[in-house]
């Protein structure tokens, strides 16, 4: 585990961030509690969750991660030896997260009510890591391999949406800010209208990440690397099918297949089935584990910050976290790059 910069700022974080989308869906609060504690233990100074955890979300469950680990800060008190993130939803039809029911977007309004929302579950004072979920715009989300225009003229001006931030770190509820989600363009434009500002920067972009969803390789990675937006990468693990525990067809009772099938949708094509089964098969020759294989992978990418993993119990957690011990070596990459120019990034 190394410590990396968070983009271009002197706070430091762990190159492995907990996960927390599980808690209060497939996690109680004592367990999403242990699984604090023990990420702690081990090293881990990084908590990514965000307004609307658990997934899938609804109604219901809305916040309750984020009451979760609001609960852990006030009987623990431990606030000042972690970074914290969470995020602001982006542009959804989850009407339940806002008191008017309206429709999930970046308005100055719905910014100033999440975050407040947010520091009181959390029960804390600030926010080390503030995040856009998803743009405002109406951009494609998962799943598409072409580009759809939109119309520009009904998104929430991104300078709205900055100076709004801005704000709050002015008052000093967030340090930070970042995206997830985003676009090449979406990130420079925010990066442009920071200098000619004088406000915060963005110093991350949250994506799915992994060795058959490498999207972000295509436009982000470059932006990473030059302008000090690092990956926080997340589904490192593809939903589990990385793990090899869905090879051949099984479906572990209390997995994600198990209890939300239609979320992994995205992981069924014939491209990335194949994909995933090489991924697989290819580490087991390699004399280690899918799960090393695929989480050492992306930890030892140049553009990320940190590698979000998240389990259902501390076994699994300690699994992950084990995971990232083992030495990456040109047989691995030789093996990865094999990989990726066969398939093409199955997954997106």
């Amino acid at each position: 585990m190394e410590f990396r910069n968070l983009g271009q700022t002197d706070l430091k974080v762990t190159s492995i961030c907990l996960g927390t989308m599980t808690w209060g869906e497939q996690n109680s609060e004592a367990e999403a509690h242990a699984q604090l504690d023990y990420a702690l233990s081990r090293g881990i100074n990084f908590i990514d969750t965000a307004e609307m955890y658990p997934v899938p979300g609804r109604a219901e469950t809305s916040g309750r991660t984020e009451s979760y680990i609001g609960s852990w800060i006030n009987n623990r008190g431990k606030r000042d030896d972690f970074v914290l993130a969470t995020k602001i939803t982006g542009r959804s039809g989850m009407i339940w997260g806002r008191d008017n029911a309206s429709e999930t977007r970046h308005s100055r309004a719905q910014i100033d009510e999440a975050i407040e929302k947010s520091l009181r579950r959390l029960q804390t004072d600030y926010i080390d890591l503030y995040q856009l979920h998803w743009p405002d715009r109406q951009i494609n989300g998962f799943g598409y391999h072409s580009y759809f225009d939109y119309d520009a003229d009904e998104m929430i001006p991104l300078e709205d949406i900055l100076e709004s931030l801005n704000r709050h770190v002015e008052k000093g509820n967030i340090r930070h800010i970042g995206v997830s989600n985003e676009y090449p363009w979406g990130v420079m434009k925010f990066l442009q209208i920071a200098e000619q500002r004088g406000w915060p920067r963005m110093v991350s972009n949250q994506c799915v990440y992994s060795l058959v969803a490498r999207r972000f390789d295509y436009g982000n990675a470059e932006i990473a690397m030059r302008e000090g937006v690092g990956l926080l990468a997340y589904s490192p693990l593809s939903m589990g099918y990385l793990t090899g525990k869905y090879d051949g067809g099984a479906v572990p009772k209390g997995s994600r297949k198990d209890l939300f099938e239609g979320f992994l949708q995205r992981y069924v094509s014939e491209n990335a089935q194949a994909a995933i089964k090489d991924c697989n098969q290819s580490a087991r020759e390699l004399g280690i584990t899918p799960t090393e294989f695929a989480l050492k992978f992306v930890e030892t990418r140049q553009f990320v910050t940190s590698n979000i993993i998240g389990a259902t119990s501390v076994e699994q957690l300690k699994e992950n976290i084990d995971a990232h011990d083992i030495s990456w070596t040109k047989e691995m990459e030789k093996q990865a790059r094999r990989i990726q120019a066969k398939y093409l990034s199955p997954v997106c």
